[in-house]
């Protein structure tokens, strides 16, 4: 099958890259010239563990192109995926800008029947505003002959392992209006389902809130183990062990049940606010939302909290290090991550910060710039520390050699804002956590 992935960014590059490999010839669009021309030197513009060698073994067997227009190779498309970024206006609703210019040229181009899917993350009702765009278009060409869908397949790709998400998925969502559309969805992910064909079709607007849903249960739930261990440190409890209580009882589970310092990324953050907003303009005041993203952002707080009681407010000056910068691990992603909000603290607080990450380092200095000190490795960032946070749970920092850095730190206090450790595991470090 002849694919056409536009928008290059995590999940377009993902999604393009998978369906190449299971044989398909995949056209993917962008339209920002500096991401092209890595992707055509064989540099990735974001990090994601194995992608990278999936892109060069398709590019080099003929299945895998970049282009930057997307009327180039419209017309060899069967389907086509829009999969550009809708990131959060002003008010926290989604802003689909992208999402529509994509459809406006598609209606400009179009000759031949197609499949348009929303990849995207998108609101409840904008597959209906792409129906009538390309329809407009197609109508002012005088070419209403000529026949098109629009279906829904939103992504639930976790950052990290987001090929083994695509390839062996749990469930595709789908949303479509038509037997064709159907169909064509259909072939396109039996041959990663032979087995055990997990595909849900639903109807569009179903499949557009789904994911908005999913997104929103994972945040509440953090959200919720977030709140039970700050009560647990005041009732004198364990988190850990409340939370294999509660996760053993098969109607609530044991994932998503990490208490910590707060979630970040691309998604959760701006999919919670969009559906308040969607929900808002419906009429209905979404409190349960409101509450999960007043209490994320409190957690934010909350190592530096722990950092500034501990000192009794005496920080100005101290030397401070940030093991893991990127949301979570697995990716380079810095966006709204927990460590962004601790750097501010920080550095309003007078200290000085030396931070540590394996993979998001470039990104980070784009980011902060100069404001803070860049380790080669958790070693050298902990030099003359009086506190080491422990921000992201990179699995290189695991078992460290706690009595060497014992000797490069000016005082062992380890804040573990993730619950890896114990106690009994870092001495001789003062051990503090979440929970």
């Amino acid at each position: 099958m002849d694919i056409v992935i536009v928008g290059v960014g995590y999940v377009g590059l993902v999604t393009g890259a998978c369906f190449a490999e299971l044989g398909n010839t995949v056209y993917c669009v962008d339209k920002d010239p500096e991401k092209m021309e890595l992707l055509r030197h064989g540099e990735l513009p974001i990090y994601e563990p194995h992608l990278a060698q999936l892109v060069a073994r398709n590019r080099a067997a003929g299945r895998l192109y970049f282009a930057e227009e997307l009327a180039d190779v419209l017309q060899q498309a069967d389907v086509l995926f829009i999969a550009v970024g809708t990131p959060m206006s002003s008010d926290g609703s989604a802003d689909l800008t992208a999402v529509f210019e994509v459809a406006a040229e598609i209606g400009q181009h179009l000759s031949k029947y197609l499949l348009i899917v929303n990849k995207s993350t998108v609101p409840v009702g904008t597959a209906d505003r792409v129906k009538e765009i390309v329809a407009a278009k197609l109508a002012q060409r005088k070419a209403l002959d000529i026949c098109f869908d629009v279906a829904s397949n939103p992504e639930f790709l976790k950052e990290g392992a987001a090929i083994d998400d695509f390839m062996k998925p749990d469930r595709v969502v789908v949303g479509v209006e038509t037997e064709k559309a159907r169909e064509i969805m259909t072939r396109l992910y039996k041959p990663m389902l032979l087995n055990n064909f997990r595909v849900l079709f639903m109807d569009v607007r179903s499949a557009e809130m789904t994911k908005y849903a999913a997104n929103a249960m994972l945040a509440t739930r953090i959200s919720f183990m977030n709140e039970l261990a700050n009560l647990c440190e005041r009732v004198g409890a364990s988190v850990s062990s409340v939370r294999n209580g509660i996760g053993s009882d098969s109607r609530i589970g044991n994932r998503f049940l990490y208490a910590g310092c707060g979630y970040g990324g691309s998604c959760l953050p701006k999919d919670v606010r969009a559906l308040e907003c969607v929900a808002k303009e419906n009429g209905l005041q979404f409190h349960l939302l409101d509450a999960v993203q007043r209490v994320n952002e409190l957690q934010k707080t909350r190592l530096f909290a722990k950092f500034y009681d501990y000192f009794s407010g005496n920080i100005a000056g101290r030397r401070v290090a940030i093991w893991g910068l990127a949301f979570k691990p697995g990716t380079d992603d810095m966006r709204e991550a927990p460590s962004l909000t601790l750097i501010r603290q920080l550095l309003e607080g007078g200290c000085l910060v030396q931070v540590y990450d394996p993979v998001a380092m470039p990104v980070a200095r784009k980011i902060l710039g100069e404001s803070v000190v860049y380790g080669h490795d958790i070693y050298d960032s902990a030099m003359g520390v009086s506190a080491i946070f422990h921000v992201t749970e990179w699995k290189e920092y695991r078992m460290p050699d706690w009595r060497r850095l014992a000797s490069l730190v000016a005082e062992p206090l380890l804040i573990d804002g993730r619950n890896v450790f114990e106690v009994a595991d870092v001495k001789p470090f003062c051990y503090l956590h979440i929970g």
